[in-house]
């Protein structure tokens, strides 16, 4: 016999995932110019839409996620048209 008091989940607070998300997106589209910026572009993409649409309390984080996403891949065509690879080369 389960004598266990059954729990309740808690609540989310409303728009912190958001929030997080927001910070993730910025943080990935600063990572994406350096490495990964065929993977972490589109990443910074999509959370920062997602956190705009969920209503997030860190907007401009956001938005300049969604920003540097959009420079992360334009770095990567750059790139990819200037000498046929996807990757930096700093000596050479």
């Amino acid at each position: 016999m389960d004598l266990s008091v059954p729990t309740r989940p808690r609540p989310a607070v409303p728009g912190r995932d958001a929030d997080g998300m927001a910070v993730a997106s910025f943080v990935l589209g600063l990572l994406g110019l350096l490495v990964f910026n065929l993977v972490l572009g589109p990443c910074a993409l999509v959370l920062g839409g997602i956190a705009l649409a969920r209503g997030t309390g860190r907007r401009t984080r956001a938005l300049l996620g969604l920003a540097l996403g959009v420079v992360d891949l334009a770095v990567l065509a750059v790139l990819a048209t200037a000498d046929g690879t996807v990757s930096w080369q700093l000596i050479g």
